[in-house]
């Protein structure tokens, strides 16, 4: 089974670990091999969860949309750290701040995500749809390698819960 829940925390491991990783990096060129792949990848996730795993997150467990909107500001916070990482030099005290304040959001995104919608979602969701979702996940992340190519906009939170409430709002 690809369980969408898995492959998001899979996700959130290697984030975890990538951030690990630019504590122990070595200059300018060392930070950019680490960030790079991080920063697109960020943008990635968020825009792929928004496709595959919110809506089918307001189907199932978030009646009220509270949880969907907190991660909608939430992946807008990181997006809005990640374009500010992007302004500055590697390894600046601009770009580390930037990167630092990407880092805070989405471990605080991260947990929880883990905690409530993860969470909510496998107690409400069958293992069919899991299995679906996660395949939806594979399938969009293979048309973007490296999670290239994938929208990094900034998503208004109740305009995005209208479009994908499944009662139409």
């Amino acid at each position: 089974m690809e369980d969408i829940t898995a492959l998001i925390l899979d996700d959130h491991e290697w984030f975890r670990r990538q951030f690990a990783s630019l504590d122990d990096a070595d200059g300018g060129d060392g930070l950019a091999a680490i960030w790079t792949p991080l920063a697109t990848r960020l943008d990635a996730h968020a825009e792929m969860e928004e496709q595959i795993f919110y809506p089918a997150l307001l189907a199932k467990a978030d009646e009220d949309g509270e949880e969907t909107d907190d991660a909608i500001r939430d992946h807008n916070k990181i997006r809005d750290a990640v374009a500010e990482s992007r302004k500055h030099d590697v390894g600046s005290d601009a770009w580390w701040t930037a990167v630092g304040q990407a880092r805070e959001e989405n471990d605080d995104h991260m947990a929880e995500e883990e905690r409530e919608g993860l969470a909510d979602f496998r107690h409400n969701a069958t293992d069919d749809l899991r299995d679906k979702l996660g395949k939806q996940w594979l399938e969009l992340y293979a048309q973007h390698p490296g999670g290239r190519g994938m929208d990094s906009a900034d998503k208004d939170p109740d305009d995005y819960i209208e479009e994908h409430r499944p009662d139409g709002g």
